[in-house]
């Protein structure tokens, strides 16, 4: 991270209910952001799109604009742009437009997670709807059509146990953290 960037965490890094500025070290910053990058990258997140997310995650605005990220992460404008598209269409950020200007600011969220995940139900609907189609086509008694039942009968518990995770997690998260 470059000392510019960590000047602007720092002076971006007043908590919200109080006007004292948080003091960061520039260096610990970066290391959290590829460690954690690492870690998304180990559950199967391309290594850009991980840094990425890591460095929004990490600032205290949770905006950034490209040049913002290309500076803090030392990559180029071609590696962000990718690596927002690639967040973007799995629900982790979202792209802003600055008033008065064509410049764009990348945005994590708070609930990210759970819209990462509640994402995801769509998809597993898809599979859902495959593997079925698949258990007709093979027939239920082979092999390869039990499997594939197994299977359908996983993402169908999966499906179901996410929705009562989300609405726990929305009843925790007020408890946690109020209401927006």
């Amino acid at each position: 991270m470059t000392e510019r960037a960590g000047r602007a965490d720092r002076s971006a890094g007043a908590d919200p209910k109080s006007s004292e500025a948080v003091e960061r070290d520039p260096e610990a910053v970066s290391r959290f952001v590829e460690h954690f990058a690492a870690q998304l990258v180990e559950a199967g997140v391309p290594r850009m799109p991980a840094r990425v997310f890591a460095a929004l995650l990490a600032s205290d605005s949770g905006t950034l604009t490209s040049a913002e990220l290309g500076e803090r992460l030392r990559i180029s404008p071609a590696a962000v742009s990718g690596a927002v598209r690639y967040l973007a269409q799995v629900h982790m950020v979202s792209r802003e437009r600055e008033p008065g200007s064509r410049r764009e600011r990348y945005r994590v969220h708070g609930d990210q997670w759970y819209e990462a995940l509640t994402s995801r139900e769509a998809v597993i609907k898809r599979w859902e709807h495959a593997l079925r189609e698949g258990v007709d086509s093979l027939g239920p008694a082979t092999p390869a059509g039990r499997r594939l039942a197994e299977t359908l009968a996983f993402f169908e518990f999966v499906d179901t146990e996410i929705a009562a995770i989300m609405a726990r997690w929305r009843a925790r998260r007020e408890d946690l953290f109020g209401s927006e």
